[in-house]
């Protein structure tokens, strides 16, 4: 059974950065990180193929966040840079692209608030 574990958030100033990890990714699959704003259908925020070669975001943060993966350490990242109030959100790592969704892990809340 996979386990997706995420860790990271916490509290920063807008135009702050933080860098999210997700423990459990394995490396057969594209992974995505999501996120859920309070009163908000979760949504997908960057994806990353299988080997790394491709990378993909959402037009909101698009310039300001870097995802990578490390598959010898099942990790992938989250790099969030120039932090926004409208960024806060609860993140989550999972799979993307039609793969099998895993059971989804208990988040990382990132707050951007002055």
């Amino acid at each position: 059974q996979v386990q997706l574990v995420e860790s990271g958030g916490g509290l920063v100033q807008p135009g702050g950065s933080l860098r999210l990890s997700c423990a459990g990714s394995g490396s057969n699959y594209v992974m995505g990180w999501y996120r859920q704003a309070p009163g908000k259908q979760r949504e997908l925020v960057a994806d990353i193929s299988s080997g790394g070669a491709w990378t993909n975001y959402a037009d909101s943060v698009k310039g300001r966040f870097t995802i990578s993966r490390n598959n010898a350490k099942n990790t992938v990242y989250l790099q969030m840079n120039s932090l926004r109030p409208e960024d806060t959100a609860v993140y989550y790592c999972n799979r993307a692209r039609g793969g099998p969704l895993a059971p989804w892990g208990q988040g990382t809340l990132v707050t951007v608030s002055s």
